[in-house]
């Protein structure tokens, strides 16, 4: 339900019950492709609710974020309880992100109803070795691309390190992520979901997704270290999303 307290987009750091609605927003003078200028970042934040907003940022549009590596672990606050939905926007680099700081964890979140055009990757899911925290139970629903090199992106090897002082073990835990009715046009690139070798992403469900390529040889899925279920997808999708366990986790999913 999205309703509480009106939080200031500006900073959404550890927010509880924060409402982002009919909101705006531009780059204004910056350039267009200005790095670190992301539109709303919910982090360590819970119940939120961010829709009804027109974004234009350089950076991603919105991104979930919860602490980076040992100073994300040590605050231990996750993002949880994360609503997204009628979102319209462009940018050079994601429409809707989760990461990649995600080291207090991040869970339970909906984005829904999303239009994304002229933008670098539509939905990026990203983490590394050395966040820690956990990515669970993510439904991203309904998504109209426009103009986007790639369609999709879950990657376990995205962002740099604060310092030298992260621990190399803190591995992420991945695991129920839906992402599903999804189309697109004039998108260069279907998508890449690669994990983590010492800790795979589990249960990706990937369900009516229908990607028009505008390039002009047709450009493969790319997956590794992930295990789920892909249902009428296209271009199809890797063999790596057929498992018994993750077609049954895609089929109560939907």
């Amino acid at each position: 339900m999205c309703a509480g307290i009106v939080c200031s987009w500006e900073d959404t750091r550890s927010c509880l019950m924060a409402l982002v609605k009919d909101m705006a927003m531009s780059h204004g003078p910056a350039p267009h492709d200005s790095p670190n200028t992301d539109g709303v970042d919910p982090d360590s934040s819970l119940n939120v609710c961010i829709e009804d907003s027109y974004i234009s940022t350089g950076d991603d549009l919105i991104a979930i974020k919860s602490g980076w590596d040992e100073y994300g672990m040590a605050y231990a606050h996750p993002s949880s309880g994360i609503t997204v939905r009628r979102i319209t926007g462009s940018g050079p680099f994601a429409g809707f992100a989760i990461g990649s700081e995600t080291s207090g964890g991040i869970a339970n979140v909906l984005a829904e109803n999303l239009n994304i055009f002229n933008t670098g990757i539509g939905i990026h899911i990203k983490t590394n070795s050395g966040r820690g925290g956990f990515i669970l139970n993510i439904t991203v629903s309904d998504v109209n691309l426009w103009n986007v090199r790639k369609g999709l992106r879950i990657a376990g090897n995205a962002g740099d390190h604060p310092d030298d002082r992260y621990n190399t073990n803190a591995l992420p835990v991945v695991d129920k992520l839906t992402i599903k009715n999804v189309w697109g046009v004039r998108v260069l690139q279907p998508g890449s979901i690669q994990g983590i070798k010492k800790s795979p992403f589990t249960q990706i469900c990937l369900s009516n997704i229908k990607l028009d390529i505008a390039a002009v040889k047709a450009v493969p899925w790319i997956c590794s270290d992930v295990s789920g279920g892909a249902l009428e997808v296209q271009p199809a999708a890797c063999t790596n999303l057929t498992s018994t366990n993750g077609m049954n986790f895609c089929t109560g999913a939907l």
